[in-house]
């Protein structure tokens, strides 16, 4: 997964560079569809083991935060990965328009209060980076102070890493071809008209900019500490293995373990009447 990572500090990050149509060692046939589905399956049950030990031992806290243009897929993928492990260690948190009360505090005050605790995995649907990308395509911020905003950013996710919270960024990278057919979509099935809204084909007359923000935004805050990564993001089944893949090979890395035993107990000669 490390050619979907983007490196820090990297001046020549383009999105163009990345496929939305990859589907790396997969080919897109139904042998290779089944394939992924397969390895999806072993996937997911390596993540349920690895929460029930983060769970377990509330020591450390996974975030994982995703980003995307309009029919990006994040609800899809945050089923498609997490939908096997334990409810009860994980804590989805959607951030849409701010209201009142949060527009009158500092831009990561309703974050901080999301954000995951020791023994859980955080996932955001959309979260700050919206104030740093749909602000700036509309001008409500000024370049000056988003520029101040990644800095923030910065300082605040390393806080959270040197806190015990590892984190991971996901940019869901669909075309623009693919977010017209997911559209499409919407209207021409009825089960899916609920989740059209007039408003995203407004948003969709600003494409170039929003690849522009979110070209700046991703370089400006891709760290070692909080590492984004570009999803390949056309081709569903495929968006899910490098999702489950990238979070299977950050957990393994925290090397978690189960807490020892109360001391003092002798579990053998324990008797339950």
């Amino acid at each position: 997964m490390k050619k979907y990572r983007v490196p820090s500090k990297d001046k020549k990050f383009r999105l163009k560079n990345y496929d939305p149509e990859d589907t790396g060692d997969y080919s897109d046939s139904k042998k290779g569809k089944d394939q992924a589905k397969e390895k999806l399956l072993k996937l997911a049950d390596e993540i349920k083991n690895y929460q029930e030990k983060l769970y377990a031992s509330a020591n450390q806290a996974l975030l994982i935060v995703f980003q995307a243009m309009d029919t990006g897929g994040k609800d899809s993928t945050i089923r498609g990965v997490f939908s096997s492990i334990n409810p009860q260690g994980c804590r989805v948190s959607s951030f849409k328009k701010p209201t009142e009360l949060e527009l009158s505090h500092h831009f990561l005050w309703r974050i901080f209060q999301k954000v995951p605790r020791k023994g859980m995995i955080g996932v955001f649907n959309r979260s700050h980076y919206e104030d740093v990308l749909i602000t700036r395509v509309h001008g409500w911020v000024s370049d000056k102070l988003a520029k101040q905003r990644f800095e923030e950013i910065r300082d605040f996710e390393r806080s959270l890493r040197d806190n015990g919270t590892r984190i991971l960024k996901f940019y869901l990278h669909i075309s623009k071809d693919e977010q017209k057919k997911r559209l499409q979509d919407r209207l021409d099935v009825p089960k899916k008209n609920w989740k059209f809204n007039p408003d995203d084909l407004e948003e969709r007359t600003h494409w170039n900019q929003y690849q522009k923000v979110y070209e700046e935004a991703i370089q400006a805050t891709s760290t070692e500490e909080a590492p984004w990564f570009i999803v390949p993001a056309n081709n569903k089944w495929f968006r899910n293995i490098v999702v489950a893949e990238t979070v299977r090979g950050a957990l393994k890395t925290m090397k978690l373990k189960f807490p020892p035993p109360p001391k003092g107990l002798d579990f053998k000669n324990i008797t339950i009447d």
